[in-house]
């Protein structure tokens, strides 16, 4: 939620520049191609050319020169504070996860039960299940242990298998509450809960085996890589001193519980003051989730299966290395797309699609991809498109095409995650790819997503 407010006061904040729709959309197009050029030719790091590109957009933007890092400073810190805190987390889990041989049980056993064919099947059902209540950030880091694992045990090359749990977890995030977005748009728009809800999860599950395991197919003729060693261990723990598979899975699964939980009683409209609801309401919220995820694992992965607590700190300890790397360029993403935000970028982009004359699904899907593509985030595309179309829905469109409209522009907030996007760079760093190369699988698959969920939305639409 911190993270969130923090996208929201953006958007109320003055640009920072009075620069001509034209300069702001150079500007941003400038910027972006920097970015390109430095990570890509030049071999300076993400988290440096992320930087500078930030920089140069700005001054083209007219900024002025005191205020150049302004943006980026304000979105690197509120990414780090709200996804950051997230991602340490789930580190934890999944560095405990590999290092009790958890994630080896949960493997051996979809390897016992499952054939190599119906892998993919498998990982988009389980990114499904687990994305419901979860963000994005925190499911991806909490598959990745298994997704590698399993990868490396089948010898299948990583992308048949991490495009379709991708997709389910992107998916969710776009088009299902409780997540923030469709949340927020839910609010906006006025729209009813269970039937967003409802026709969320049918627009979702076509888009997810479109745009995962069907998709996957194609793309791992184009990047053939295999799993990297990151989350590999030498030495794997014997079957018989793992902790179960029900252990296992119910530290995967804990945090999602307890998230449901908060939304269930959300659900019923039990009143705030119900001591009931305060607690669900803390203990659902995603920060404390997790962390009491990580306390139920070092007992349940660690303390249980023979550990010492001190070897459990040393795991916990070891768990932030691998990951800081990711954390600030993550956070330089974020502070990219608060300069793109700030500047006034994202306004003027959605201005120019809302004066066609369009239907409101397409206009809002429309809207809410140009914003993405301005600003990265799906959160910020989804919030400002929702106000955009607000008074569309309030002009007399039915409550399904209200319902539907949330689930278009959900759908048009996840179109071709780039270099301005914090996932971007996150699944480009845990997958071990290049630039093309993420941009050829990932940035293609939220390409599919997208246009999948308004094909979806467009035909639920004729019938309902």
């Amino acid at each position: 939620m911190i993270f969130m407010n923090s996208l929201l006061l953006a958007e109320e904040t003055a640009p920072l520049t009075t620069a001509s729709n034209g300069q702001l959309v150079f500007a941003a197009c400038l910027g972006i191609a920097t970015i390109i050029v430095l990570i890509s030719w030049t071999k300076i790091h993400p988290f440096l050319s992320l930087m500078l590109g930030s920089a140069v957009m700005a001054l083209a933007a007219g900024v002025e020169l005191g205020k150049t890092f302004t943006a980026f400073s304000t979105g690197l810190g509120s990414t780090i504070s709200g996804v950051g805190v997230l991602i340490a987390l789930g580190a934890i889990i999944g560095a405990l996860l590999v290092s009790s041989g958890g994630a080896d049980e949960i493997v051996d056993t979809f390897l016992d039960r499952t054939s190599i064919q119906r892998l993919p099947w498998i990982m988009a059902l389980l990114a499904f299940i687990i994305g419901i209540p979860l963000f994005f950030e925190v499911g991806l880091v909490l598959l990745i242990p298994v997704i590698m694992l399993v990868s490396r045990r089948s010898k299948v090359p990583v992308i048949l298998l991490g495009i379709p749990a991708l997709a389910g977890l992107s998916a969710l995030h776009g088009l299902v509450p409780p997540h923030p977005g469709p949340l927020i748009a839910i609010d906006a728009l006025h729209a009813n809960l269970g039937l967003t809800l409802g026709l969320g999860l049918l627009v979702a599950l076509p888009t997810v085996v479109v745009s995962g395991p069907l998709a996957a197919k194609l793309m791992v003729r184009w990047v053939p890589i295999q799993a990297p060693m990151t989350f590999d261990s030498e030495n794997h723990v014997p079957r018989d001193q793992r902790p179960s598979f029900a252990s296992a899975l119910s530290v995967i699964l804990m945090p999602v519980v307890l998230m449901l939980s908060r939304t269930i009683v959300e659900t019923l409209n039990v009143s705030e003051n119900n001591i009931f609801r305060i607690l669900f309401d803390f203990v659902g919220s995603p920060l404390v989730a997790l962390l009491l995820t990580v306390l139920y694992a070092m007992i349940v992965l660690g303390l249980r299966v023979g550990k010492k607590l001190k070897e459990v700190s040393d795991i916990v300890g070891a768990s932030f290395a691998p990951i800081a790397s990711i954390l600030l360029i993550v956070g330089a993403g974020g502070g990219f797309k608060e300069t793109l935000v700030e500047t006034g970028v994202a306004k003027v982009i959605g201005s120019w699609i809302e004066g066609a004359s369009l239907s409101p699904l397409l206009a809002g899907w429309l809207v809410a991809v140009a914003i993405r593509l301005a600003t990265g985030s799906a959160t910020v595309s989804t919030i400002t498109t929702a106000g955009i179309m607000a008074p569309v829905a309030a002009a007399g469109m039915s409550e399904p095409h209200i319902a539907l409209l949330v689930l278009a522009i959900g759908a048009g907030s996840v179109f071709l995650s780039h270099v301005n996007d914090a996932g971007f760079w996150l699944v480009k760093e845990y997958f071990g790819m290049t630039i093309g190369q993420t941009f050829k699988t990932w940035s293609l698959m939220e390409t599919i997503l997208s246009v999948m969920g308004l094909a979806c939305v467009m035909l639920l639409a004729l019938v309902i």
